[in-house]
């Protein structure tokens, strides 16, 4: 027994001499806990303790965390991932929203270019007559806009109802001119034979086909980069999965129990927890790589009759037609107004007119057409060139993540989930759903029902594009989908364990300053990448010297306890 005792002191003065001889490593899991504001301070442990208590990260040695620590890890490793997403994702959707915006723009401005456009050419040739159609110029053109960005309007008719407004105009000006102009009783009698009499032949229907298939491409345009905008938002608040969530944690903060709190993960180990958390998002891979080249096909079609600023700007020459028509049948065109309106009625006679000169337009014609140019045909090939570069972003997300943020690099020591290894030994499984049956790490039970919904939409849409099954005039909402930002409405199970409910789910994502360093054609072969690191890499006898710490610390508290017993007993 006095043996004993003397082992025991003498044991007790060399770990009173290791503690106090050594720095603390809970002292710096406690200031990057701090740092990284994941919880309050008070949940740590002031000294290694035993984690009989920890569900994910469980080790033999003792730990820097407690089971409050574990669940407030968790919520920090989901919210990571989730700022990583989105700033992954950050310059895509920038690309399409400042292409919707400028594509509504230029609609807007090829509008009023091809409005004053037809005003002026009206002018030219028709002097007083080009003055009234001012109005019906202008309505014609407002109804076209509100087609293209989204108003549900019949295109036959609004073209109709243009040609109706014009031709007591023409009837007045051209076919049966007087000293003064008819009455607005006998215009609307006018007006109301349009349809009988069909004065403008087969100019109207033209026109609205042409406008309607220019302007069903250009809207159907739009409203693809909608439902891009909307593929993004969704996969940005992708939700994870239990499975997911736990494998994250032992991925990130589960070193930090240990001292480690600048290891980062193996690359295979990487690459087999975020394939298997992002291999639904993978799914959309294939879907938006045919969404890319369905939009260059489009774009490639908007050509003669489908090019809408062609069309546009070519309004004046379909109405130069039209009018002319009516000219050349104007003998018949009187008969027949006359059977159905009787003989003009006309307003008292003015003492001053309108001048021919006085009407007509100053505007450059010329100079009009080359300032539109091919404006619309020049953006859409400039934003498809550099989407093309965004065509495997899906594919190779996972990737792409572990070698630019997550992963340690080549030759480095590094986290295979459990301690510091030299490299990672199990099997790395690809990506996809199918894929991960092998995943060693991440247990993926099937497709996320929320992005099987967007794809989907992504196939309708595609199908459209492609002029597979093009919708009647008018009615795109099939794929008219908003911001997509449905909260709400994702999958995924959730429970408090995992900082879903009151230990911190509720908690608003925090804004990611720091610029993406994803590139945006990712590929698979991660070992052509240079490696970005967020925080500097533990050199290897940093972390061996932390492992042999708390390593040699547990061995101590075992040795120690029986002293304890000892001196109670006495």
């Amino acid at each position: 027994m006095g043996d004993l005792w003397a082992n025991c002191v003498v044991f007790l003065a060399c770990c009173s001499g290791f503690c106090f001889g050594s720095p603390n490593r809970c002292d710096e899991v406690r200031k990057v806990f701090q740092l990284r504001q994941i919880g309050p301070n008070q949940l740590l442990p002031l000294s290694p303790r035993p984690g009989s208590d920890l569900q994910v990260c469980m080790s033999k040695n003792l730990t820097c965390c407690t089971k409050k620590m574990e669940e407030k890890y968790q919520v920090a490793a989901r919210r990571d991932i989730q700022n990583l997403l989105q700033t992954s994702s950050s310059g895509l959707k920038f690309l399409i929203s400042r292409n919707v915006a400028a594509f509504h723009e230029t609609f807007e401005v090829l509008i009023r270019q091809a409005e004053n456009h037809t005003n002026a050419v009206l002018q030219e040739s028709y002097g007083d007559m080009a003055v009234q159609a001012v109005g019906p110029v202008r309505e014609l053109f407002t109804d076209i806009s509100l087609f293209l960005l989204g108003s549900e309007l019949n295109v036959d008719d609004l073209v109709q109802r243009f040609f109706d407004t014009l031709f007591p105009l023409v009837y007045n000006h051209l076919i049966n001119p007087g000293l003064s102009d008819i009455s607005p009783g006998y215009a609307e009698c006018v007006r109301s034979s349009s349809r009988d009499v069909r004065p403008f032949g087969g100019v109207p229907g033209l026109l609205a086909d042409q406008i309607a298939r220019s302007g069903v491409s250009g809207k159907l345009l739009l409203q693809a980069l909608h439902l891009g905008i909307e593929v993004i938002n969704t996969t940005d608040h992708l939700q994870l999965s239990r499975e997911c969530r736990r494998a994250l944690l032992k991925m990130h903060y589960c070193p930090h129990c240990q001292g480690l709190t600048q290891s980062k993960p193996c690359m295979g180990y990487c690459l087999n927890v975020m394939r298997g958390c992002l291999a639904s998002m993978a799914e959309i891979d294939n879907h938006w790589r045919e969404f890319v080249r369905s939009l260059e096909g489009l774009s490639a079609r908007m050509q003669g009759p489908q090019d809408l600023e062609q069309v546009l700007l070519g309004v004046h020459t379909l109405l130069h037609d039209a009018v002319g028509h009516a000219q050349k049948n104007g003998p018949r065109l009187s008969a027949q107004v006359h059977k159905l309106c009787g003989p003009p009625s006309r307003r008292p006679a003015q003492s001053a007119s309108i001048q021919r000169s006085s009407s007509r337009a100053s505007i450059p014609l010329k100079a009009l057409v080359r300032a539109s140019g091919d404006s619309l045909a020049i953006r859409r090939r400039e934003f498809l060139n550099s989407l093309r570069l965004y065509r495997t972003f899906y594919g190779g997300l996972a990737d792409q993540l572990c070698v630019s943020e997550l992963a340690s690099g080549d030759g480095l020591s590094c986290w295979n989930g459990t301690d510091i290894v030299k490299s990672y030994t199990l099997r790395v499984v690809g990506n996809g759903i199918k894929a991960q049956s092998a995943n060693p790490e991440v247990k993926v039970k099937g497709a996320d029902p929320v992005i099987n919904q967007i794809i989907d939409k992504l196939k309708h849409v595609n199908q459209l594009l492609q002029g597979k099954s093009i919708p009647k005039l008018g009615s795109l909402d099939q794929i008219e989908t908003g911001s997509g930002d449905t909260e709400g409405r994702y999958s995924g199970d959730c429970d408090d364990e995992d900082g879903c409910g009151g230990s911190g789910g509720g908690e608003v994502k925090r804004k990611v300053s720091r610029v993406s360093k994803l590139s945006p054609d990712v590929t698979g072969d991660h070992k052509h990448h240079h490696h970005h690191h967020r925080y500097p890499p533990a050199d290897d006898s940093e972390v061996e010297g932390r492992s042999r710490s708390l390593g040699l610390a547990g061995a101590i508290w075992v040795l120690i306890l029986p002293c304890f017993h000892m001196l109670l007993a006495l």
